[in-house]
């Protein structure tokens, strides 16, 4: 079998080559981690979301995402009982309040839900398992996957069986543990009873919620009691959302409204140019330097239909010589930053697919910069 002509002028130079395999690598790294963290930001937003058992959701218009809830009245929510096919209904609670590390006394700011225990919405089996003890005063749960600031408090409840601290200058106590991770608005979270987020906020109206949650029929038709939901609530004052336009709500936010979104985006796109301008600088001066050779080929009857296709292997071998060790080093930082933050950053099959067929072209379109130089190839001219 022979070696592809490509691959001759390529590996001739092994230094040149070496550069470029490092640009491109390097390029593909920034493209991963940007858009890593892009997932990682979008997939954290509604880890909550996805983890409270409801059909329907109520929430008020001017809510922004779970960090910036607006309250509205828990009677809408009951309005929705009058609808036959409606199972039950429950309230959310949501807020941020100050935690006070049991071990330096140091303070941080930790996300706080709260809900009816009867009712059981969040689909964790540490939540599950401590409904009865959330019935108790000033008994919380507490967030295994939550940041180190607030305390080794897991190892402490593991330990003691009972870990006391305050919240708010109100002294509570972690009756359990749960598990759903940090999000790029919350570095912690804890759960509680409806009653117990109203002693610790105790400036709230018990009246005014931040979610509305409505569980169906099993033979309910959602999109239905959807519609009927919206006439029946033709206030303006909430919104009527089935569980995936609940989950793109919060997307929708993070993505499209916070510079976060943007900036990730930004950094991909300007990976990409990185990775372009190297390729086209390895791939403009090979041919250069191989002008003499080519006017030869040309001399000899090859078109430059022929060569156009050489410079073009040459940038698809480069695109995927590159693509390896920027996938493998972006693993390793992909683990990194997994344990340092919590955020769920993973290389999904997707997102490799994605950044490869980003290397194709950014390649190819160097590679189609490059050959305008063959073009002006001409034999007589170069002899």
């Amino acid at each position: 079998m022979k070696t592809p002509l490509a691959w001759l002028q390529l590996s001739k130079e092994k230094i040149r080559l070496l550069i470029a395999i490092a640009g491109i690598s390097f390029a593909d790294i920034l493209m991963f981690m940007q858009l890593g963290f892009k997932t990682a930001l979008l997939n954290s937003a509604v880890r909550i979301h996805e983890n409270i058992k409801g059909d329907i959701f109520l929430i008020s218009p001017q809510s922004d995402a779970l960090i910036g809830m607006k309250s509205f009245s828990s009677r809408r929510l009951y309005e929705a009982l009058a609808i036959k096919e409606v199972k039950s209904i429950n309230s959310l609670y949501i807020g941020f309040t100050t935690w006070k590390n049991p071990l330096n006394q140091k303070t941080r700011q930790i996300m706080i839900m709260g809900f009816n225990p009867k009712e059981a919405i969040f689909n964790l089996s540490g939540v599950q398992k401590n409904l009865d003890k959330l019935k108790q005063p000033d008994q919380v749960l507490f967030d295994t996957d939550s940041r180190p600031e607030f305390g080794p408090i897991p190892q402490l409840f593991q330990e003691r069986k009972e870990v006391k601290t305050e919240i708010n200058n109100r002294q509570i106590e972690v009756a359990g543990l749960f598990t759903i991770g940090t999000t790029f608005g919350a570095d912690g979270n804890i759960i509680t009873s409806d009653l117990n987020f109203l002693r610790i906020f105790a400036q709230r109206d018990k009246g005014l919620i931040d979610v509305g949650v409505i569980n169906l029929e099993e033979d309910a038709n959602t999109e239905a009691v959807i519609k009927t939901l919206k006439n029946k609530l033709n206030s303006g004052d909430v919104l009527v959302l089935s569980r995936d336009e609940f989950v793109n709500y919060e997307r929708s936010y993070w993505e499209n409204t916070t510079a976060v979104g943007f900036v990730f985006t930004l950094g991909t796109v300007m990976g990409l140019i990185v990775g372009t301008v190297i390729v086209y600088q390895i791939l403009y001066t090979d041919v250069a330097d191989h002008l003499p050779e080519y006017a030869t080929l040309k001399a000899m009857g090859y078109t430059n239909n022929y060569l156009l296709v050489l410079v073009f292997q040459q940038a698809i071998i480069l695109a995927c010589i590159g693509f390896l060790p920027g996938l493998g080093f972006s693993a390793f930082l992909y683990s990194v930053t997994a344990k340092a933050t919590g955020l769920p950053i993973f290389l999904s099959k997707s997102l490799i697919i994605s950044v490869f067929l980003l290397t194709l072209f950014m390649c190819g379109f160097s590679g189609a910069i490059a050959v305008n130089k063959l073009k002006s190839a001409d034999p007589a001219d170069i002899f």
